[in-house]
């Protein structure tokens, strides 16, 4: 079932592409931005080989492809601030799962947001797993929205460029970008428990300096 599931959404992106080219990038990206699951692993690489290299452009192309796919990222962002500003993180955790967002998903953006403040924006979008998710929080908290633009757009940049540039010079073995990525995503998933733990530990503390005061 997974592999049917794989195959319909690379028939789909394909058919974007087909479609409507370059500004299939931006869609695409923007539907994954809005936590949609649509995978960036598949997209951006198939823009630099589909996009790029099959229509024999240059390497200025390939950034071309990843400043379409981080401006996709940003509507997509967009989209998610607004839910999370809008509905609160009650909103988020009763709706979520219908886009498969689980309540330890959004923990751990919230534990990265919490650490890291604003700039969790910026470092989140350089990483698997959470960086599709630190829109929530970041619209919960109100972010400065033109900061919030610009943090995504840049930290979403060396993300959809490099992808962009693997799927270009492995053209049509561009699938192995994601059997090298796949081993690393439960190193990612243990980092950010223990950000959580660390978090919870050092509220923790706080409320029993608090009592004890």
């Amino acid at each position: 079932m997974v592999g049917t599931i794989e195959a319909q959404i690379l028939a789909f992106i394909n058919e974007v592409y087909n479609s409507i080219g370059w500004t299939g990038v931006v869609v695409l990206m923007a539907i994954e931005s809005a936590c949609i699951p649509l995978p960036s692993e598949v997209i951006m690489p198939l823009a630099g080989w589909m996009l790029v290299r099959e229509n024999e452009l240059g390497l200025s192309s390939v950034v071309l492809a990843g400043v379409f796919g981080a401006l996709g990222c940003v509507v997509g962002s967009l989209v998610a601030y607004v839910v999370g500003a809008w509905g609160g993180r009650p909103l988020v955790e009763r709706y979520g799962r219908y886009v498969l967002i689980s309540p330890h998903d959004l923990q751990r953006a919230d534990a990265w947001f919490a650490r890291y403040g604003d700039w969790a924006v910026f470092f989140s979008r350089l990483l698997p797993v959470v960086r599709t998710f630190i829109s929530f929080p970041a619209g919960i908290a109100r972010t400065n929205l033109p900061r919030f633009i610009v943090l995504t757009f840049l930290g979403s940049l060396p993300w959809t460029v490099a992808l962009a540039y693997a799927g270009y010079v492995l053209g049509e073995h561009w699938e192995t970008i994601r059997e090298v990525m796949r081993p690393f995503d439960i190193p990612i998933i243990l980092f950010f428990v223990v950000l959580v733990a660390i978090y919870v530990y050092r509220h923790l503390r706080k409320s029993q300096s608090i009592s004890l005061d």
